[in-house]
């Protein structure tokens, strides 16, 4: 949730941190060598900017290593201590993808800004339903949960690299998969996203693409998916790329008439020296 939308008694940096809205995971560097150890940063916030997640480890249900060779479960060594470690070495060349998942948290918002954030976030259809249920003035109760996944390059890019674990469907309830690799892209070039939602293409879905680059303001281009549920975008400028959206649906909870699932994909492009 946006910070600004939380109430009076909430507005503290730990409830910023979690509730904010897009979670990301960010590697100190998507271009690394092989045997590179590295702690990916986990982000929550606005603007492809936030600030660290401070979450505890028991929020984590799922974090694979998806390496050229195979797949590795993370989550027992990472979720060990309160802290989340999120320690992943890159030891094969190619493109390796990490993908984390979160439980549920819940949150509940007065009905104006509920109505408001449901505008802000593309999901109006949520907003027809509360009206079309005479709920408009009833507060939001939301449970929410997280996914994120990370694309690294380890080594040179070449197309010996035919594992395709960057283009893996893993499972996740709401998932942002590549049909291109976007390490082996060229400027201009188009990337090609598939949304699926519980496995399936999800037609009409909001992704935003955040485009930072050094120097300049962060980027944002809103996209909806086609009836297969893909978006395509070009990839023109150097930078750390962000793919986010989100999905909320009924639900019938215990404190929550309401579930959202929030998701992203992040990776980074060198423009002319990307291959």
């Amino acid at each position: 949730m946006p910070k600004k939308y939380l109430p009076a008694l909430l507005l503290t940096a730990v409830a910023f941190t979690v509730t904010a809205h897009e979670f990301w995971l960010l590697p100190p560097q998507f271009f690394v060598t092989p045997g590179t150890t590295v702690n990916l940063r986990l982000f929550v916030g606005e603007n492809f900017t936030g600030e660290r997640w401070a979450g505890k480890s028991n929020r984590i249900t799922r974090f694979v290593h998806y390496a050229p060779t195979g797949a590795h479960d993370l989550r027992a060594t990472a979720t060990a201590a309160d802290t989340l470690h999120p320690t992943v070495t890159f030891s094969q060349p190619g493109t390796h993808m990490v993908a984390l998942a979160t439980n549920n948290a819940t949150i509940t918002l007065e009905a104006e800004k509920f109505n408001t954030y449901l505008k802000e976030e593309g999901l109006d259809y949520i907003l027809l339903q509360r009206q079309q249920s005479q709920a408009l003035g009833k507060p939001g109760r939301e449970a929410y949960s997280r996914c994120a996944k990370t694309l690294v390059q380890v080594g040179p890019y070449t197309s010996a690299d035919t594992s395709r674990a960057w283009s893996r469907p893993v499972g996740l309830p709401l998932d942002l998969v590549p049909e291109q690799n976007p390490y082996a892209l060229r400027p201009g070039n188009s990337l090609t996203v598939r949304v699926l939602a519980d496995g399936q293409p999800k037609a009409g879905q909001l992704v935003q693409v955040w485009q930072r680059s050094p120097n300049q303001p962060v980027k944002i281009t809103k996209l909806y998916s086609n009836q297969n549920g893909r978006v395509l975008f070009r990839l023109n400028t150097a930078g750390q790329y962000m793919l986010s959206t989100v999905r909320m649906v009924p639900a019938r909870l215990p404190d929550a008439d309401w579930q959202s699932t929030w998701s992203t994909l992040t990776f980074g492009f060198k423009g002319n020296s990307s291959r």
